[in-house]
């Protein structure tokens, strides 16, 4: 068979069932045997970006490695920003991409991109196949690669002649990875410790990251946590890793987290740290985080163990295995008896005051403008945590982690890492593909809205009925929160016209994708509106909630400064309880003390 046909027997063989792409003049020969092909099913995006983002989202959803295909050149290149993405959030994938012809690689050819050097500072690895014989061999590594280990992008370039060469296809290949041998199982001796050092802690946190996601190892989780009764406080990207009904979930740390993780870890005398790396938007100003905790540090990559906070004790380890063994030598513990292991008392009498006095909450605007926030609770309540929500980047992300309950894994999927503006839509419509009986919203901005919402067309063709939350501000909101409160309110650059200009006009918009579109103005249509598009089953949905354009996310740590110093909204004030008989951790502050925190109307924060 050729190369090409090499290539799709070799996705068949893998279990592929969903390729997201585009056809061009390099990888063309592959869409000729793609074409005939009984197992996988090929979407035609109308952008390569499109592509990368629905393999993310349908590897967010299924828990499968996810696939994408572009041509050379400028093919190739829109594909860096979603492969950058997934494996900042260690997504597995896998992008397929068709190159020049070997004879005119480093001639400058027509379309022709050294794609392999271009993202190799943003895949785990990558390869350039120009020997037809390599291509089962390469894909089965690459598929491998990106699955095991910590999981992340993996690039495969062929060159065109390759392609197009007469090969002989045997299956499986022999795969050649010297020196990869990632390390699943913790060692015994540092597990031992980590038990003794939990056993002795006075006000210990777990802090879980979405490493426990990857790794699946939420049952175990939920039995670590009821041992011990330590509290949990769970990432961006651990969001539904540990149910939020729970007594011992104390929410999202990190620069929109709640008061209590904020102050759990502040207060922590030591963390368990499981599938974390101790990211800028959780540790604040690090040399000030968490400064009398010691550390034990768990992660499958030992490349994050150290690299920003010192671990007293490292486990290099898959998330599951390593609570696993944990769970089995606390139990091993003479002194081991009736749960929780631990008494914490003293500690969550100091927990539970900080989540009662200081919950998440919103003021509602007195212009009779839409609350945001009302918005996204309701839509919470409505579609339940059966659902999966996947956010696009800025202010309505952070809303979606407050303000919607998760209570299962893979039902929250963002860009954390990367912060990508336009990967809500195309995410969604690979998390339903990925998860085509789970009910997936895509909450998005009208800034990230504009950059991909073209995929809403390949979801109409392709029968798949997303809904899309559409917050709209009429703004870039989240740099004009930055602009309100650090530039002096010059709001440079960041009206979109979608309010006073009403351009586009989304509503038309999704009319004219395929879909159906609906707009909201009160607050007693936001209801009435999502049950609506619950109700519609054949086609994608666009909702345009109209909001006021000075909502701000609360609580907030700036960029830069220490967790110590987490800001507060004056407008919500009334929701805390000032009791003093409560002791009140260092984190807490009014911010916003001059009088232009009262801008324009007076009730923008």
């Amino acid at each position: 068979m050729t190369g090409a046909q090499s290539v799709v027997r070799s996705l068949e063989e893998l279990d592929v069932d969903t390729v997201f792409g585009i056809p061009g003049g390099a990888v063309l020969p592959v869409y000729d045997p793609l074409f005939d092909s009984k197992k996988v099913r090929h979407v035609l995006v109308r952008h390569e970006q499109g592509a990368g983002h629905a393999a993310t989202g349908y590897a967010q959803a299924s828990g499968r490695v996810g696939v994408c295909m572009a041509t050379s050149g400028p093919g190739a290149t829109n594909l860096v920003t979603p492969l950058a993405d997934a494996q900042m959030d260690s997504v597995p994938i896998v992008a397929i991409t068709g190159q020049v012809p070997s004879s005119l690689v480093g001639t400058d050819a027509f379309q022709e991109a050294d794609i392999s050097g271009i993202t190799m500072p943003v895949t785990k690895h990558n390869f350039l196949v120009k020997d037809a014989a390599e291509i089962p061999r390469t894909l089965a590594e690459a598929f491998y690669l990106a699955a095991s280990g910590r999981p992340g992008a993996v690039l495969v370039d062929i060159t065109k002649d390759a392609l197009q060469a007469q090969t002989t296809f045997s299956w499986p290949p022999e795969m050649r990875l010297p020196g990869y041998r990632p390390v699943t199982k913790p060692h015994g001796k540092q597990v031992r410790e980590a038990a003794r050092m939990i056993l002795e802690a006075k006000q210990p946190v777990l802090y879980v990251g979405g490493g426990v996601i990857k790794s699946d190892a939420s049952p175990e989780l939920l039995e670590l946590a009821e041992l011990t009764g330590i509290p949990v406080v769970t990432t961006l990207m651990a969001r539904g890793a540990f149910p939020d009904s729970h007594t011992l979930n104390m929410g999202m740390p990190g620069m929109h987290g709640t008061v209590g993780a904020v102050a759990a870890l502040q207060k922590s005398d030591l963390l368990i740290t499981l599938g974390a790396r101790f990211d800028d938007r959780v540790t604040g100003q690090l040399d000030s985080f968490a400064p009398d905790a010691k550390v034990i540090h768990a992660d499958i990559d030992p490349a994050e163990i150290g690299k920003n906070r010192h671990a007293d004790v490292p486990i290099v380890g898959d998330a599951r295995e390593v609570i696993v063994e944990l769970i089995e030598t606390l139990k091993a513990d003479p002194q081991s008896g009736a749960a929780p292991l631990l008494n914490l008392t003293e500690w969550w009498a100091y927990l539970s005051g900080i989540r009662e006095n200081y919950p998440l909450g919103w003021k509602t605007p007195s212009d009779g403008s839409v609350s945001p926030e009302y918005v996204i609770e309701t839509l919470g309540r409505l579609a339940g945590p059966e659902a999966i929500y996947c956010a696009g980047v800025g202010q309505h992300q952070m809303w979606a982690a407050q303000f919607i309950k998760y209570e299962n894994p893979r039902t929250w999927l963002n860009s954390g890492g990367l912060g990508t503006m336009g990967y809500s839509v195309p995410a969604a419509m690979g998390a339903k593909m990925g998860a085509p009986d789970k009910e997936v919203w895509a909450v998005d901005g009208d800034g990230c809205f504009q950059m991909t919402n073209q995929e809403l067309a390949t979801c109409a063709i392709e029968g798949v009925p997303i809904k899309v939350a559409l917050i709209n501000n009429g703004n870039l909101g989240m740099v004009r929160q930055w602009q309100t409160l650090f530039y002096e309110q010059r709001y440079s650059n960041t009206d979109l016209g979608t309010h006073t200009l009403r351009i586009p006009d989304f509503v038309k918009l999704a009319e004219a994708l395929g879909c159906v579109g609906i707009r909201v103005e009160k607050e007693s249509e936001v209801e009435d509106a999502i049950r609506q598009a619950q109700a519609i089953t054949d086609r994608p949905v666009v909702i345009d909630f109209i909001v006021g354009k000075d909502a701000q996310v609360w609580p907030m740590v700036a960029s830069g400064t220490s967790n110590d110093e987490i800001m507060f909204a004056r407008g919500i004030r009334p929701l805390f309880d000032d009791d003093e008989s409560v002791s009140e951790p260092a984190v807490i502050h009014e911010a916003m003390e001059r009088e232009q925190a009262t801008s324009e109307k007076g009730d923008d924060e």
